[in-house]
């Protein structure tokens, strides 16, 4: 597996990634990822993780395209030459960039190549305005066609993807995998959460809590208006922002003083997803203020499994997959966010209704069971699916 991200780091492709590799495991198979010398090293059954070189001028990665990791990708490039040369795999299962490696390996060692897409390149590139010269967009756009057109298995993680990739290519061997609530512990266990329930500043205050990365797309600028018309209102909200690296929060943290709202806005920083789906229990309303996007944030599957009310942003993102049933879906307008944090506050008849919706649909729908089961059958698309005895068993083991 190659994985050209920063691994493991609590964000969502890596997040994504990790649950790749335990559903593999969980299905018998061994993994040998291939990955940057950065990120936390994680205990898998049957998974092997095999590191770059580093770079001493390199200490992180940023979300999205980037000049370190343009250099890192050519370490790992030779890293998976080498290992494609002094041993035998049966599947080469790519990530990201990752699948023009792919692309060029698979017929040189004769292996079959799976492409595991998180996104479009090409408009990964425009997004970031990395690519903003046309000759470099236009050369992912033609790798990417020939990924689409030569990869024995495509997968997707929803239904935007799904569909771009018919586009390109409507013969594909496409599967759709949606993600699921991350490393959650289980759902009605209140110690953890007990644990939570003195943050500095909190004081048995109503919680209003954000989990996610801090990138322009997340909404924060959206989040902090809109707190401030709650906060007239609703003096006993607090707003619990989780995640972020250090720079990130300095600044929101000067932003939230300049709008005189730093009595009423905790911190917390980055933390591993099991801690951030505490959080997620923790909260009284939980929100996704999301400005733009297809594919659905990773958060929004442990945000439903948490049984807590969403306020949510009326973007393709949040609405491919939540309802007027089961999330407060407003416009991404500082007065429209405000109004449905507010509606959620004035009625907890309403905050348990919405969130008991939620958790029943990411029962029914994002389970581990569905997800080993659409695993399994692209490997078996393959050649290299295992039987599935007793998803009982996976079911158990996975909490765990």
């Amino acid at each position: 597996m190659i994985s050209p991200q920063p691994f493991f780091e609590p964000r969502g492709t890596p997040i994504s990634i990790y649950q790749r590799i335990r559903g593999l495991s969980e299905l018998g198979h061994e993994v040998d990822l291939a990955t940057y010398p950065i990120g936390q090293d994680v205990i898998v059954p049957g998974v092997r993780i095999y590191r770059t070189s580093s770079l001493p001028f390199i200490k992180q990665v940023p979300i999205g395209p980037s000049w370190s990791k343009l250099l890192l990708d050519i370490l790992l490039f030779f890293k998976v030459v080498r290992m494609l040369a002094t041993k035998r795999y049966d599947v080469i299962h790519s990530h990201e960039e990752g699948a023009f490696f792919g692309l060029v390996l698979s017929p040189i060692f004769r292996t079959p190549h799976l492409y595991d897409m998180h996104s479009s390149l090409p408009k990964q590139l425009r997004n970031f305005k990395f690519g903003n010269r046309c000759l470099i967009v236009r050369a992912f756009e033609i790798l990417e066609h020939w990924v689409l057109k030569t990869a024995r298995v495509v997968l997707t993680i929803g239904g935007d993807l799904e569909e771009y990739v018919r586009q390109k290519n409507a013969s594909a061997n496409l599967f759709r995998i949606e993600n699921m609530a991350v490393l959650d512990s289980p759902m009605h266990d209140r110690e953890p959460v007990a644990e939570l329930k003195d943050p500095p500043g909190l004081n048995n205050r109503l919680p209003i809590v954000y989990t996610g990365n801090f990138e322009r797309y997340q909404g924060l600028d959206l989040l902090f208006q809109s707190a401030g018309l709650v906060l007239m209102k609703h003096p006993e909200a607090t707003f619990v922002i989780v995640g972020g690296q250090s720079e990130q929060i300095r600044h929101w943290q000067g932003e939230v003083k300049r709008l005189g709202l730093e009595d009423s806005v905790i911190f917390v920083g980055a933390v591993s997803p099991e801690e951030a789906s505490r959080y997620h229990r923790l909260a009284e309303i939980l929100v996704s203020p999301r400005l733009d996007g297809l594919s659905i944030p990773l958060k929004i599957y442990s945000y439903l499994r948490s049984g807590k009310p969403i306020v949510a942003t009326n973007i393709a993102a949040h609405t491919r997959i939540l309802t007027d049933q089961t999330a407060v879906i407003v416009e991404p307008r500082p007065d429209a966010y405000a109004a449905g944090i507010m509606k959620l506050i004035e009625s907890p008849e309403l905050r348990q209704s919405i969130g008991r919706r939620a958790r029943r649909q990411a029962e029914e729908e994002f389970t581990m069971e569905n997800y080993l089961a659409k695993l399994n059958s692209a490997y078996l698309a393959i050649g290299y699916a295992k039987p599935i005895r007793d998803q009982a068993r996976h079911q158990r083991r996975a909490e765990k």
